[in-house]
């Protein structure tokens, strides 16, 4: 666990606020770029710039290595 906080120290707090997001966004009410917009202040298209960048991001996948790969896998389709 105390490498898990370790990578994440490597991570931005943004970074590991997309992430968390990301794994949890179906339970914000409304839609995901309401979510998006609220809690970020950005656009949608923004927002999976961000992601996209993080999912090539090796510290990203060693922090959050199941939604990493579930979302690449997701990307290639």
């Amino acid at each position: 666990m105390e490498e898990k906080a370790q990578l994440a120290s490597n991570l931005s707090e943004l970074e590991l606020a997309i992430l968390d997001f990301e794994a949890h966004w179906w339970r914000h009410a409304g839609t995901k770029a309401e979510g998006v917009q609220e809690k970020f202040g950005i656009s949608l298209s923004e927002y999976y710039e961000r992601l996209n960048a993080l999912l090539d991001n090796e510290i990203a996948l060693a922090h959050a290595p199941l939604l990493v790969k579930r979302l690449r896998r997701m990307r290639r389709i």
